[in-house]
Protein backbone atom coordinates (compact mmCIF):
# COMPACT_ATOMS: atom_id res chain seq x y z
CA UNK A 1 0.00 0.00 0.00
CA UNK A 2 1.55 3.31 -1.08
CA UNK A 3 1.21 6.52 0.88
CA UNK A 4 -1.31 7.63 -1.75
CA UNK A 5 -3.54 4.58 -1.30
CA UNK A 6 -6.02 6.27 1.02
CA UNK A 7 -9.40 4.61 1.49
CA UNK A 8 -12.72 5.75 2.87
CA UNK A 9 -14.84 3.81 5.34
CA UNK A 10 -16.66 1.99 2.52
CA UNK A 11 -13.41 1.27 0.67
CA UNK A 12 -13.53 4.03 -1.94
CA UNK A 13 -10.29 5.52 -3.19
CA UNK A 14 -10.00 8.84 -1.31
CA UNK A 15 -8.99 10.83 -4.39
CA UNK A 16 -11.82 9.42 -6.51
CA UNK A 17 -14.28 10.16 -3.70
CA UNK A 18 -12.98 13.73 -3.45
CA UNK A 19 -13.25 14.16 -7.21
CA UNK A 20 -16.82 12.81 -7.23
CA UNK A 21 -17.72 15.22 -4.41
CA UNK A 22 -16.43 18.26 -6.29
CA UNK A 23 -17.82 17.24 -9.70
CA UNK A 24 -21.28 16.61 -8.20
CA UNK A 25 -21.27 20.06 -6.61
CA UNK A 26 -20.21 21.62 -9.93
CA UNK A 27 -23.17 19.91 -11.59
CA UNK A 28 -25.64 20.74 -8.81
CA UNK A 29 -26.24 17.08 -7.96
CA UNK A 30 -27.29 17.46 -4.32
CA UNK A 31 -28.02 13.82 -3.49
CA UNK A 32 -24.71 12.57 -4.84
CA UNK A 33 -22.72 15.51 -3.43
CA UNK A 34 -24.19 14.82 0.01
CA UNK A 35 -23.38 11.11 -0.32
CA UNK A 36 -19.71 11.85 -1.04
CA UNK A 37 -19.56 14.52 1.68
CA UNK A 38 -20.93 12.07 4.25
CA UNK A 39 -18.57 9.32 3.06
CA UNK A 40 -15.56 11.62 3.44
CA UNK A 41 -16.78 12.99 6.78
CA UNK A 42 -17.55 9.56 8.25
CA UNK A 43 -14.11 8.38 7.10
CA UNK A 44 -12.38 11.06 9.19
CA UNK A 45 -11.87 13.58 6.39
CA UNK A 46 -14.23 16.31 7.65
CA UNK A 47 -11.56 19.01 7.61
CA UNK A 48 -10.66 18.03 4.07
CA UNK A 49 -14.30 18.43 2.98
CA UNK A 50 -14.28 21.93 4.43
CA UNK A 51 -11.00 22.74 2.68
CA UNK A 52 -12.51 21.65 -0.65
CA UNK A 53 -15.67 23.70 -0.03
CA UNK A 54 -13.67 26.83 0.77
CA UNK A 55 -11.51 26.41 -2.33
CA UNK A 56 -14.51 25.63 -4.53
CA UNK A 57 -16.29 28.76 -3.32
CA UNK A 58 -13.71 30.76 -5.30
CA UNK A 59 -12.70 28.20 -7.92
CA UNK A 60 -16.15 27.04 -9.04
CA UNK A 61 -18.45 29.84 -7.83
CA UNK A 62 -16.32 32.97 -7.65
CA UNK A 63 -17.80 36.07 -9.22
CA UNK A 64 -21.18 34.43 -9.88
CA UNK A 65 -21.85 34.60 -6.10
CA UNK A 66 -19.12 36.89 -4.71
CA UNK A 67 -20.16 36.40 -1.07
CA UNK A 68 -19.85 32.62 -1.20
CA UNK A 69 -16.31 32.50 0.29
CA UNK A 70 -17.57 34.55 3.26
CA UNK A 71 -20.59 32.25 3.58
CA UNK A 72 -18.36 29.17 3.52
CA UNK A 73 -16.07 30.68 6.15
CA UNK A 74 -19.00 31.57 8.41
CA UNK A 75 -20.47 28.07 8.12
CA UNK A 76 -17.04 26.52 8.72
CA UNK A 77 -16.48 28.61 11.85
CA UNK A 78 -19.97 27.69 13.10
CA UNK A 79 -19.12 24.03 12.44
CA UNK A 80 -15.87 24.35 14.40
CA UNK A 81 -17.53 26.05 17.37
CA UNK A 82 -20.32 23.49 17.52
CA UNK A 83 -17.84 20.60 17.21
CA UNK A 84 -16.09 21.78 20.41
CA UNK A 85 -19.21 20.87 22.41
CA UNK A 86 -18.38 17.21 23.00
CA UNK A 87 -21.42 16.60 25.24
CA UNK A 88 -23.75 16.53 22.23
CA UNK A 89 -23.45 13.05 20.69
CA UNK A 90 -25.78 13.93 17.78
CA UNK A 91 -22.98 15.93 16.13
CA UNK A 92 -25.09 19.02 15.33
CA UNK A 93 -22.03 20.52 13.63
CA UNK A 94 -23.08 18.39 10.66
CA UNK A 95 -25.90 20.90 10.08
CA UNK A 96 -23.35 23.48 8.97
CA UNK A 97 -21.57 21.03 6.66
CA UNK A 98 -24.89 20.00 5.11
CA UNK A 99 -25.88 23.65 4.73
CA UNK A 100 -22.59 24.38 2.97
CA UNK A 101 -22.91 21.46 0.53
CA UNK A 102 -26.51 22.33 -0.36
CA UNK A 103 -25.64 25.99 -0.78
CA UNK A 104 -22.74 25.15 -3.09
CA UNK A 105 -24.91 22.80 -5.16
CA UNK A 106 -27.69 25.37 -5.61
CA UNK A 107 -25.69 28.55 -6.15
CA UNK A 108 -24.76 30.10 -9.48
CA UNK A 109 -21.34 29.05 -10.64
CA UNK A 110 -18.46 30.56 -12.59
CA UNK A 111 -14.90 29.37 -13.16
CA UNK A 112 -13.73 32.91 -14.03
CA UNK A 113 -11.50 33.19 -10.95
CA UNK A 114 -9.72 29.91 -11.68
CA UNK A 115 -9.34 30.64 -15.41
CA UNK A 116 -7.92 34.06 -14.54
CA UNK A 117 -5.50 32.56 -12.02
CA UNK A 118 -4.21 30.08 -14.61
CA UNK A 119 -3.91 32.74 -17.34
CA UNK A 120 -2.01 35.28 -15.25
CA UNK A 121 0.20 33.07 -13.08
CA UNK A 122 1.42 30.93 -15.99
CA UNK A 123 2.15 33.95 -18.20
CA UNK A 124 3.64 36.21 -15.54
CA UNK A 125 7.26 34.95 -15.76
CA UNK A 126 7.29 35.87 -19.46
CA UNK A 127 5.87 39.39 -19.16
CA UNK A 128 7.12 42.75 -17.95
CA UNK A 129 4.66 45.63 -18.12
CA UNK A 130 5.56 49.29 -17.96
CA UNK A 131 4.23 51.31 -15.03
CA UNK A 132 1.26 53.26 -16.47
CA UNK A 133 1.52 57.03 -16.53
CA UNK A 134 -1.60 57.42 -14.39
CA UNK A 135 0.20 55.57 -11.55
CA UNK A 136 2.92 58.22 -11.37
CA UNK A 137 1.71 60.76 -8.85
CA UNK A 138 2.76 62.59 -5.72
CA UNK A 139 2.91 59.29 -3.81
CA UNK A 140 6.00 58.00 -5.64
CA UNK A 141 9.40 59.37 -6.66
CA UNK A 142 8.85 59.51 -10.41
CA UNK A 143 5.52 61.26 -9.92
CA UNK A 144 7.13 63.85 -7.65
CA UNK A 145 9.88 64.39 -10.26
CA UNK A 146 7.11 65.07 -12.77
CA UNK A 147 5.70 67.63 -10.28
CA UNK A 148 2.41 65.76 -10.05
CA UNK A 149 0.19 67.60 -7.57
CA UNK A 150 -2.87 66.84 -5.50
CA UNK A 151 -4.92 68.19 -8.41
CA UNK A 152 -3.37 65.54 -10.67
CA UNK A 153 -4.09 62.91 -8.03
CA UNK A 154 -7.76 63.93 -7.85
CA UNK A 155 -8.07 64.01 -11.64
CA UNK A 156 -6.09 60.87 -12.51
CA UNK A 157 -5.22 58.91 -9.37
CA UNK A 158 -8.74 58.61 -8.01
CA UNK A 159 -10.44 57.80 -11.34
CA UNK A 160 -12.82 54.85 -10.93
CA UNK A 161 -14.10 52.59 -13.67
CA UNK A 162 -17.53 51.04 -13.11
CA UNK A 163 -18.20 53.38 -10.21
CA UNK A 164 -21.34 52.76 -8.23
CA UNK A 165 -23.56 55.54 -6.97
CA UNK A 166 -23.16 56.41 -3.30
CA UNK A 167 -25.34 59.20 -1.94
CA UNK A 168 -23.24 62.24 -1.00
CA UNK A 169 -20.00 61.01 -2.60
CA UNK A 170 -19.62 63.91 -5.07
CA UNK A 171 -20.03 66.46 -2.30
CA UNK A 172 -17.57 64.62 -0.05
CA UNK A 173 -15.02 64.48 -2.89
CA UNK A 174 -15.24 68.27 -3.20
CA UNK A 175 -14.85 68.59 0.58
CA UNK A 176 -11.77 66.33 0.47
CA UNK A 177 -10.25 68.42 -2.31
CA UNK A 178 -10.83 71.58 -0.26
CA UNK A 179 -9.36 69.99 2.88
CA UNK A 180 -6.22 68.84 1.06
CA UNK A 181 -5.68 72.14 -0.70
CA UNK A 182 -6.15 74.20 2.46
CA UNK A 183 -7.48 72.41 5.58
CA UNK A 184 -6.96 75.42 7.83
CA UNK A 185 -7.48 77.96 5.08
CA UNK A 186 -3.84 79.05 5.52
CA UNK A 187 -2.37 77.63 2.30
CA UNK A 188 -0.10 75.15 4.14
CA UNK A 189 -0.80 72.20 1.84
CA UNK A 190 -0.58 73.86 -1.60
Amino acid sequence: MSKYDLRTKKGYDFFECSSAFQKCIRRGLEEQAMYWAVELYDSGYGEYVWKRLRIMSSEDVGLAEPMMPANMWALYRSYQEQAKKKEDKNEPQRLFLTHAVLLMCRCKKSRMVDWTLIWHWLRHPFQKLEIPDFALDKHNERGRQLKRSWAHFFDEGTALHNQGYVDGEKEMRLNAMKAISDPSETGLFD
